[in-house]
């Protein structure tokens, strides 16, 4: 049975930090590019970062960019999320999520192309 679970959600001030990891279980994923979205109330899922197969290419989105940092460890099988200056505005629950495409070189943007999801951790940034 496949997992991904995540961790390390919680509350902080704005301008703090904190680091999200995501463990898979039931297979690996290194083949396999890996993202976190979020999902904040009464708004839809939206992305914040993805990072390719290889590790060697990391997208984000605009709001996070230069803010929050994606890496993964395959020998662990697990992807994290360091985010550092947070504002009120990341409050979210937020989804680690593995791609379906193996060894695939395009983009990472869209959440149609992932199969496997956590169960989300969240993440609330006081003002």
């Amino acid at each position: 049975q496949v997992q991904l679970v995540e961790s390390g959600g919680g509350l902080v001030q704005a301008g703090g930090s904190l680091r999200l990891s995501c463990a898979a279980s039931g297979r690996t994923f290194s083949n396999y590019g890996m993202g976190w979205f979020r999902q904040a109330p009464g708004k839809e899922r939206e992305f914040v970062a993805a990072i390719s197969w290889s590790g060697g290419i990391l997208y984000y989105a605009n709001s996070v960019k230069g803010r929050f940092t994606i890496s993964r460890d395959k020998a662990k099988n697990t992807v994290s999320l360091q985010m550092n200056s947070l504002k009120p505005e990341d409050t979210a629950v937020y989804y680690c999520a593995a791609d379906r495409r193996e060894y695939y070189s395009g983009t990472y943007y869209g959440q149609q192309n992932y199969d496997y999801w956590g169960q989300g951790t969240q993440v609330t940034v006081s003002s």
